[in-house]
């Protein structure tokens, strides 16, 4: 005799993927998001997808309880927040509960903001903003945040999040970078004992990437950040798994700038991220 198959219990679901969360809180904001079905399914996709932001959620968590023990309401920026998965699974599982900080997002598509918007209004989330602008131009009404992250912006986006955060003093920035095209092509016109490295297109494309995000991180430790590179997830999961983690120590690091400029002269490309910083 076939035993009756067992209706879905998303609590219980959501409860075993993340213990400290409220599960009928987080049923209903999960449902809302589509990472549930209507019914409280959960599907492989979206079980990985809510896994990996999770994971992030963790590998962030020290530094946001840092930031909350030590100012009255911190400000956490999501730059090209899309969906605002992060934000309002940060807001749901940290920010709600202790009662202070606040989260915005910024998105250029209208749609997308006035979709969180109406989200952040049902679900009580009264300390959530969201701005409808490009990463490159945004600012928020207080001039200051204290922690930015940008997940998988494409390009130079990434380079603009990094800007921002600095153009707005951020403490604490975490950076998932997506595509990354601009290096490559610089690296069409660029000779050198090195240039057997990106011959072919493919390692062009590659080569170009791993380029990418280590002036990134050089940049970062020029003006002052204390900068952890690490695997977000599984090759598995995603080929787009690098966290660059960086917090600020002190104002800039004339060490790590030389080092910047030297392996910019090495390489013999000025992506724009350093031109737009020396003015050229």
């Amino acid at each position: 005799m076939k035993r009756a198959r067992s209706h879905p219990d998303p609590a219980r679901d959501i409860k075993e993927l993340w213990p400290s969360a409220d599960p009928e809180n987080s049923v209903a904001l999960l449902k809302a998001l589509h990472i549930l079905t209507p019914d409280g399914r959960l599907n492989a996709d979206s079980r990985r997808k809510l896994k990996q932001v999770l994971h992030l959620v963790q590998l962030l968590r020290p530094a946001l309880d840092a930031l909350l023990a030590e100012t009255d309401s911190p400000l956490f920026v999501d730059l090209g927040s899309g969906k605002s998965y992060l934000g309002f699974i940060l807001y749901d599982l940290v920010i709600g509960p202790r009662g202070r900080g606040r989260i915005c997002g910024v998105e250029s598509r209208v749609e997308l903001v006035e979709r969180s918007r109406a989200l952040a209004a049902g679900m009580g989330f009264e300390r959530m903003q969201f701005l409808a602008q490009p990463i490159a131009e945004a600012n928020v009404p207080d001039g200051r945040v204290d922690m930015v992250t940008a997940l998988h912006a494409c390009d130079t986006a990434t380079d603009d999040a990094i800007c921002f955060a600095l153009r707005h003093d951020a403490r604490i920035v975490a950076l998932i970078p997506c595509c990354q095209a601009e290096v490559a092509k610089l690296l069409l016109k660029a000779t050198g004992p090195l240039d057997q490295l990106w011959r072919h297109p493919i390692q062009r494309r590659e080569f170009g990437a791993q380029l990418t995000n280590v002036i990134r991180g050089l940049y970062l430790e020029a003006q002052g950040y204390k900068v952890r590179v690490t695997e977000l997830v599984g090759l598995e999961h995603s080929l787009k798994n690098e966290l660059i983690l960086s917090e600020r120590h002190q104002r800039s690091n004339p060490m790590a700038k030389q080092e910047l400029d030297r392996f910019i002269d090495q390489i013999g490309i000025r992506p724009k991220l350093i031109t737009d910083a020396i003015g050229e």
